[in-house]
């Protein structure tokens, strides 16, 4: 079931999307999945840091055409008078603002939220920095690597005899941008149930969003003093957890979450006697002797290759899978089953596999409609239609730099 432009869930929404890089972008690419109007404005002249980050092909960036995809495009001299003044009419027929830049930015080219807001009163702004608007560290530059160290996420990543581990990908930029959409549908819902129509201002981190993921870790050294250590592929909460290699020398990922699941582990392996023993009939116990149980199964599953480890504990109940690289998640049959890449079209690379949209609408489904927009592509559409500018005044604009 494909959504239309027509039925998309959020198409009387609009968002003007100043903001640059990832985390705060993808929060208007969440809802543009779901037919969010976003406007994105990049500068004339250097646009989007976000078109130089990642790799390209044939000289066009790659992440940028899915990372800003469903957007409209235009360019916008926000540090120029004339700019602030366009920035401002736009505002004025807008729903939502998003921005990035570290605080006092906005307030500096005189677009903060006390402007915006006296301008359109339903306006719903949401901040992305990397420590937030307010705290001793408020003006300091901040990217996801800092916020996904400072946030305690790299203290419990990685091996238990290694250092502090970074996320091999976009990880604190990734959950804000998450975070950030959610907030922006709470605030909207919020002012769809307020008599006066009245807006507000969203100021979210990088940081903060990673440690809500922290909550088992940063509740058990509140309450028991437990300070988390690294432990690999495995977990300080659950056993078994763990990677194993097959025979072939492939990996899956095996998880006891729940004590039956545990227990249906054992008898796949034909270890039944397993359940009642001392050292494993309860997730505490199995904690304490990990190291006894991974060898078990472990010594199991090497024995094993990966299709016949499937098979067998699949079959009896347990939670395992294949632990892929990149290259095999389009071959997985139950993605391609889901759709969970979508071909989009694109005029420089003809066709591209792309995440689709996240969420399985029964109703109003999301859909990508558009790759992310070429600087400046919608200058005509938006000026004119929005706000009524003439073809000369819009090429005058381009000649001073302004868009």
């Amino acid at each position: 079931m494909n959504g239309t432009p027509e039925r998309l869930p959020l198409r009387d929404i609009k968002i003007l999307d100043a903001s640059t890089m990832l985390a705060a972008p993808w929060s208007s690419t969440f809802l543009a999945d779901y037919g969010a109007e976003v406007i994105k404005i990049e500068h004339p002249e250097f646009g989007d840091h976000a078109r130089r980050y990642g790799k390209q092909k044939d000289g066009n960036p790659l992440l940028w055409k899915t990372l800003n995809r469903n957007k409209k495009g235009i360019t916008l001299n926000l540090s120029k008078p004339e700019g602030q003044d366009l920035f401002k009419r736009l505002v004025a027929q807008v729903d939502v603002v998003v921005e990035n830049y570290r605080p006092g930015t906005f307030e500096k080219w005189n677009l903060g939220w006390d402007v915006l807001s006296a301008i359109n009163p339903s306006l719903i702004m949401l901040r992305t920095t990397g420590f937030g608007q307010t705290g001793p560290y408020a003006t300091r530059a901040g990217f996801g690597t800092v916020a996904e160290g400072m946030s305690g996420f790299t203290s419990v990543n990685g091996s238990a005899d290694g250092p502090p581990t970074l996320p091999g990908m976009a990880l604190a930029d990734g959950v804000s941008g998450a975070f950030g959409a959610l907030s922006l549908m709470i605030a909207l819902h919020e002012r769809t149930n307020n008599p006066e129509r009245k807006g507000q201002c969203i100021d979210i981190s990088l940081y903060e969003p990673l440690m809500r993921l922290l909550e088992p870790h940063i509740v058990a050294y509140d309450q028991l003093g437990i300070i988390a250590n690294r432990v690999g592929n495995g977990s300080l909460s659950v056993a078994p957890r763990n990677a194993y290699q097959t025979k072939e020398g492939k990996w899956v990922a095996i998880s006891g979450a729940a004590q039956t699941i545990a227990e249906n582990l054992f008898k796949a392996i034909g270890r039944e006697e397993l359940i009642d023993d001392p050292r494993f009939v309860t997730n505490d116990t199995r904690l304490k002797h990990v190291q006894e149980l991974d060898a078990i199964i472990g010594g199991w599953i090497r024995e094993r290759e990966l299709s016949e480890v499937l098979d067998i504990l699949n079959g009896c109940g347990a939670v395992v899978g294949p632990m892929y690289d990149v290259s095999q998640l389009d071959d997985d049959p139950h993605f391609r089953y889901r759709e969970s890449f979508v071909t989009m079209q694109d005029e420089d690379f003809g066709e591209m596999r792309v995440p689709n949209v996240v969420a399985k609408f029964s109703r109003t489904p999301g859909k990508v409609i558009s790759r992310g927009p070429k600087q400046g592509e919608h200058n005509d559409e938006i000026y004119q239609d929005l706000l009524s500018l003439s073809t000369e005044e819009i090429e005058a604009l381009k000649l001073k730099k302004i868009i």
